[in-house]
């Protein structure tokens, strides 16, 4: 906690509904976030157990920094054992979360135990209650977040996390809905909370932490200067204008934009679903995180129509952003924004993560085009571009409506082992792939990140120089990024403003609010923070010899062309090696 020399630990057993607190100065050598969640995650998880068992733990940590004390530094991090991919799952969250902790006086939450009935965990600064989610368990997210929202109080200072049908029902990317539009998406947080019966979870906080007065002149010079940066330079302008979306056009011109399952990195209606179009056609308002000055949460609107009434609408607004673009757009093949709106909105009221989501309805529509499915396993007829049947499989995946949208709920890895289609199943690790088919980084990457994310290690910045990288300087520079981001998330510095927060900044930062920081540090940070997630993974037995690739990752053309396996697989070997080398004396053989 800031100004405090330990980190401040909430323990909750949901079995016994028993808590307690401890004060913890060792874990100052994690700093804070990232790094602190993984050393509790390391110490209570059971790799021996399966992902759901009751007995593994969820860990939700802030960073060192606390929460909206500086612009852009208002993340949680959450680990648990993923259900998805069966290692480590590690997810992060805006919004008010990370606030309303601080203000509770909490730097980190442990949950472990299973509710014997649905509940919501309601915490706050002055302890725990459990309360009873019988009437909220089979609603909506939305309507979730309402009933609590309305009914219980104080409403200001407040972080409201729940989950959907999905997360009830398991289904293995499950998300966790927090505040307006942010979520724990990847990875199926939902489906570990779902499993412990955990409906929802409630944070208020009203505590203030004052900056002392012989420090705060040189606060608010740091203070002043990262906020000019973000807003008065063209650093940040993307996410303020367009957002994330904006990447529409020009990934799709590098021929880098996933297209009907892969099976193109162009999308020839690409004009019609730009962030160009969301913005004449559907932008109604911009939302920002707790303290961060960017806007760069973008809300669409679109009209629905009630079933069988004539001319009678109802409007929904729900956010959109470059990922979902891709996933629940091009990668299905809609073409216009209010089918896309559609999608997501679905996605988001049963709350599934939307990259898996999307990628999953892609291979199964694949699948049913090449005979593999028919309507006895999938229900409705899938088709790239038919919306219709589209949502509807989406509330089939949530509700788990037969056998066959069981097995695509435990990810479409799993799907494509029964029903065959390996080699267009896009998964890497088991996790589904993100929105960039630009080479050897973001596919390398993703396979050898900590949490098999494209932010991990942030590959597709590095296929921008492909031509002029080896594969040697490439797998280094995935490498050291990933370190690197290991140290900023021990802050949680918003990844969208890496470059406004570099190391002179998070020193001078860190040393306003009594943080002896020097460039060294960081670095230790950063190591330590890595290898913990590398011992964690090896403790949970992954084993990077034993990825399958899909070839559909090597027969469409990219940024650079047609990939080769065999160049991927030896970047993928060169990491290991240098991983393990990493490792020597650090408890874990890599």
């Amino acid at each position: 906690m800031l100004y405090e020399n330990t980190i401040t630990v909430l323990y909750v057993d949901l079995s016994s509904r028993t808590t307690r607190v401890e004060k913890r100065a060792d874990l100052n050598d994690y700093f804070g976030g990232v790094g602190v969640a993984a050393k509790l995650f390391e110490e209570n998880m059971k790799p021996e157990l399966e992902p759901l068992d009751e007995q593994q733990p969820v860990v939700f940590a802030i960073g060192a920094l606390g929460a909206s004390i500086y612009p852009a530094i208002n993340k949680t991090a959450a680990m648990f054992v993923s259900p998805l991919t069966g290692e480590l799952g590690e997810s992060y969250v805006g919004g008010r979360l990370a606030l309303a902790l601080c203000m509770a006086g909490y730097d980190a939450v442990v949950l472990t135990g299973k509710y014997s009935y649905p509940c919501y965990l309601s915490i706050t600064g002055q302890g725990v209650e459990h309360k009873d989610a019988r009437p909220l368990w089979g609603m909506l997210s939305e309507e979730v977040w309402r009933a609590i929202h309305d009914n219980e109080t104080p409403r200001g200072n407040r972080s409201i996390m729940r989950i959907g049908p999905a997360g009830e029902n398991k289904v293995a990317y499950a998300s966790v809905n927090v505040d307006n539009y942010r979520h724990f998406g990847r990875l199926g947080l939902g489906a570990v909370l779902g499993s412990k019966n955990v409906k929802a979870i409630t944070v208020t906080g009203d505590r203030n932490i004052p900056i002392p007065s012989d420090s705060f002149k040189e606060y608010f010079k740091v203070y002043r200067s990262i906020f000019d940066k973000i807003t008065g330079t063209d650093i940040m302008k993307k996410y303020r204008g367009l957002g994330t979306a904006a990447y529409v056009l020009s990934l799709n011109a590098m021929d880098a934009f996933p297209t009907n399952n892969l099976t193109s990195g162009h999308f020839e209606s690409v004009e019609a679903i730009s962030a160009e179009a969301f913005a004449e056609k559907n932008l109604v308002r911009k939302m920002a995180c707790a303290g961060c000055p960017v806007d760069c949460i973008h809300v669409g609107q679109f009209r629905r129509q009630f079933k069988n009434t004539g001319y009678e609408y109802e409007v929904v607004n729900t956010n959109y952003d470059y990922e979902l673009v891709f996933a629940l757009g091009s990668f299905l093949g809609l073409k216009t924004t209010d089918e896309i709106l559609m999608l997501i909105d679905a996605v988001e009221e049963t709350g599934m993560d939307a990259m898996s989501s999307g990628v999953a309805l892609g291979w199964a529509t694949e699948a049913f085009q090449k005979g593999l499915l028919s309507t006895g396993e999938t229900l409705v007829p899938l088709a790239f571009g038919d919306t219709e049947n589209y949502v509807k499989a989406v509330w089939y995946i949530a509700g788990a409506a037969n056998e066959f949208y069981s097995l695509l709920g435990r990810g479409c890895y799993h799907a494509a082992q029964v029903y065959g289609g390996q080699d267009f199943a896009m998964t890497m690790a088991k996790n589904e792939m993100s929105g960039y088919h630009t080479g050897y980084g973001i596919l390398v990457g993703s396979v050898v990140g900590a949490r098999h994310s494209h932010l991990c290690n942030g590959g597709y910045e590095l296929d921008r120089d492909h031509e002029q990288l080896t594969s040697q300087e490439m797998v280094e520079g995935l490498l050291k990024e990933e370190k690197e981001r290991c140290m900023t998330n021990s802050m949680i510095i918003c990844l969208f403003s890496r470059r406004v927060y570099d190391r002179p900044t998070i020193i001078a930062a860190g040393r306003a609010v009594g943080f002896d920081l020097d460039d060294a540090f960081l670095t230790r940070i950063g190591q330590r923070i890595f290898q913990t997630k590398m011992r964690i993974r090896d403790k949970l037995g992954f084993d990077l010899k034993q990825v399958q690739l899909p070839r559909r990752f090597f027969e469409t053309p990219g940024l650079h062309g047609v990939l080769k396996e065999k160049v991927a697989k030896e970047m993928i070997d060169l990491y290991a090696a240098l991983v393990a080398e990493e490792m020597k004396g650090s408890g874990s053989a890599g």
